[in-house]
C-alpha cells in the first residue's frame, strides 16, 4: 500500500462510511437469510473505488491535493478503511464485487486488496465509472441479480445518464454522495449566471436545464436610469437538496427515494456533500426505505435535512 493512500479524514467520512457499512449489513443479512431472496446474485459495486484504504488528517477534514504531500507526523496519521475494504470485510458479504477506478495507481491498491479476499468474486475496473455503470446496467440480467451501488465522487464525475440508467434496472439500491457544498454551490455566482462550461457541466450532472430557473429567478427593478432586470440566486442547501430529490424522483418513479438527506460538513461547519438514497426496487422499497431512513435520521454523528 502507497504511503499515502486516498488521504481524507474528519467525521464526515466516517459518517458516511458508517452508513453504508450498516446498509450493506443489513442488506447482505436479508438476501443471505431470506430463502426467495437468496436465488439473485448480489453485487456491490463501488464507482470511485479509491484504493480501499484513506488515511485520516487529524488536524483537518479537508481532501489532502493528490499532488501534495501532507506534512504531518506519523502520529498524526490514522490508516482507516475506505469503503471497497469495508464491504469485503462484512459478513455475511455479497456474491460478486465490482470496483470501478480511473486512476492507474489505485487500480494497483485495489487489485492488491483483491488479493487478500481470494475466496470472494472481485472484479477491478480500470476506467470511467459512468461509462462502465451505463454498460453495465443494460448487459446485467436484472431478472437475475440485485445490487448496491455507492457513488462517492470527488466532484462533479457523476453524469445524470449514469443516475437514470441505475434507476432503470429496478434493481438497484443507490447511495449518491452529492456535491453541494464542494461544487454545486460554487459555481453558481451570486450576481450573473454561471459561464457556459460551469452551466453545461450543472446540466449534465442534473439531467435538465430546470437548475437555471430552480437557482435564479429574474426580476425588474426601477432606477434612475430606468427599468433594470436584476438576478436573483437561491443557492441555498435546502433549495439544492430540494431540487436533487425532485430530480431522483423523476428518475426513481415508484417512490423508492429517500427524502431525508444527510449533511456532511467540514471543521467549519460549512457544508461538503448530502449523502442520499434511493430504491429501484419497488417491492423492496418499503424495507430498504425503512433502513436507510433510520441510518440517515437517527445516526448520533449526523446531522440531517429532511425535503
Amino acid at each position: 500500500m502507497s504511503e499515502y493512500s486516498q488521504q481524507f479524514g474528519g467525521s464526515w467520512t466516517d459518517q458516511k462510511l458508517d452508513c453504508l457499512q450498516k446498509y450493506l449489513h443489513a442488506y447482505a443479512t436479508i438476501f443471505n437469510a431470506n430463502q426467495r431472496a437468496k436465488f439473485f446474485t448480489t453485487i456491490y459495486l463501488d464507482a470511485f473505488a479509491g484504493t480501499g484504504y484513506r488515511v485520516a488528517n487529524l488536524r483537518t477534514d479537508e481532501p489532502i491535493p493528490a499532488d501534495e504531500e501532507p506534512t504531518l507526523s506519523e502520529e498524526e496519521r490514522l490508516l482507516l478503511k475506505g469503503s471497497a475494504r469495508i464491504a469485503l470485510e462484512l459478513e455475511p458479504g455479497f456474491k460478486r464485487y465490482i470496483f470501478v477506478e480511473r486512476d492507474p495507481s489505485r487500480v494497483e491498491e485495489l487489485k492488491r486488496l483483491r488479493d487478500e479476499f481470494p475466496s470472494k468474486d472481485i472484479l477491478v475496473e480500470h476506467g470511467d465509472a459512468n461509462t462502465y455503470i451505463q454498460t453495465w446496467t443494460a448487459q446485467t440480467d436484472w431478472e437475475k441479480h440485485r445490487a448496491v451501488v455507492f457513488l462517492d465522487p470527488y466532484g462533479m464525475q457523476v453524469q445524470w445518464r449514469t443516475i437514470q440508467s441505475i434507476a432503470d434496472t429496478r434493481a438497484i439500491d443507490l447511495w449518491f454522495l452529492f456535491p453541494a457544498g464542494i461544487a454545486v454551490s460554487r459555481m453558481l455566482p451570486k450576481d450573473k449566471p454561471p459561464p457556459d462550461s460551469w452551466g453545461r457541466r450543472l446540466t449534465e450532472l442534473f439531467g435538465s436545464e430546470e437548475w437555471r430557473d430552480r437557482f435564479y429567478t429574474s426580476s425588474e427593478q426601477e432606477t434612475l436610469f430606468g427599468a433594470e432586470e436584476t438576478l436573483q440566486r437561491d443557492a441555498s442547501l435546502a433549495n439544492i437538496g430540494n431540487f436533487l430529490i425532485e430530480r431522483l424522483e423523476t428518475a426513481f418513479d415508484t417512490g423508492g427515494v429517500l427524502r431525508q438527506l444527510m449533511v456532511l460538513r467540514n471543521s467549519r461547519r460549512s457544508p461538503m456533500y448530502l449523502l442520499c438514497f434511493a430504491c429501484g426496487n419497488p417491492r423492496a422499497k418499503g424495507t430498504a426505505l425503512k433502513i436507510a431512513g433510520d441510518l440517515v435520521t437517527k445516526y448520533t454523528f449526523a446531522e440531517f435535512l429532511s425535503v
